[in-house]
């Protein structure tokens, strides 16, 4: 038996979600969130086996969720669900730990055999994403720099090219604002921009914006 938690802020998907999975054989949907700090919450009462983990949340992000998950629940698999095509996030959240990635677009089926693959241990790769690392390991595609963000880069990143400030960030992250000013130089050579406005043009026409 798979002990599946379904993380995301739309109630209607979340709904979508369960009455696609409620009749499969082998699964129960232990607890449903709609926010990060939900999940969180529920997680240090109710153990499960897969996190259904949506990236675009308020609040504490899906990134946010999987770096405090691969802190602290070690066994826990995350298959990430995102509005957002593979070429954009899949490589950089299995890079970081997720352990299969999904656009909210697929099928039953492939939903299904996402989830019993990673409770099994194994990654979860999409053929589109597939193609993607395979291209990646052949040098056969130009790959973007936000690709090579580690897990904290891309959660400043992402939080200023939202205009969040330094301080705001590092509040909300549990850092010291010497922390994440290193982190923002760091982005800054890393995207080859030259301000926060810049980030967060990268971050637009990269299509990264989750929330």
């Amino acid at each position: 038996m798979i002990n599946l938690a379904i993380v995301d802020d739309h109630a209607i998907v979340r709904a979508g979600f369960r009455e696609m999975l409620s009749q499969e054989l082998g699964i129960t949907i232990v607890f449903e969130a709609g926010s990060g700090e939900e999940a969180l919450t529920l997680l240090r009462e109710i153990p499960c086996d897969v996190l259904l983990l949506d990236l675009s949340l308020p609040g504490q992000s899906g990134i946010d969720v999987l770096r405090h998950v691969r802190q602290r629940y070690e066994s826990l698999k995350v298959l990430m669900l995102s509005g957002f095509p593979e070429e954009r996030y899949a490589l950089p959240m299995i890079r970081n730990g997720a352990n299969g990635y999904l656009c909210k677009d697929c099928d039953k089926d492939e939903l299904y055999k996402a989830i019993q693959t990673v409770s099994q241990g194994r990654r979860y790769v999409s053929s589109k994403t597939a193609e993607l690392l395979a291209g990646e390991m052949a040098g056969e595609s130009a790959t973007v720099p936000h690709v090579n963000l580690s897990e904290r880069e891309l959660q400043v990143f992402l939080r200023l090219a939202k205009g969040e400030s330094v301080s705001s960030i590092a509040e909300v992250l549990n850092l010291s604002v010497k922390t994440v000013s290193t982190y923002r130089t760091r982005l800054l050579e890393k995207l080859a921009v030259a301000s926060n406005a810049e980030l967060a043009t990268y971050a637009h026409e990269h299509g990264l914006m989750v929330a």
